[in-house]
């Protein structure tokens, strides 16, 4: 399973778009550690939103299409749908 993700740090105010073909738990908590670059700034990272591709490039493609949107409006309507799709998180 690959996973495209959102992380948001409240401390930043800022939003994260990335994939992964591992644990998405595993994946927060080495952005939330061990990270450098712009995750590394901050260790409060939550995941907000992910999707779920079964093959790579799927993937990359749907996290090329949200960074390639550059809205924070865009992205805040992402989590909004993806909260009523799971109700409880």
């Amino acid at each position: 399973m690959f996973y495209v993700y959102i992380l948001f740090s409240l401390t930043a105010d800022k939003y994260y778009i990335g994939f992964t073909g591992g644990l998405l738990e595993e994946r927060l908590r080495k952005h939330n550690t061990h990270h450098k670059g712009f995750t590394g700034k901050t260790n409060d990272w939550t995941i907000v939103f992910f999707e779920t591709f079964t093959d790579r490039s799927s993937a990359m493609k749907r996290e090329k299409e949200i960074k390639a949107k550059k809205s924070r409006a865009y992205i805040e309507r992402l989590i909004a749908a993806f909260g009523s799709e799971h109700p409880g998180s």
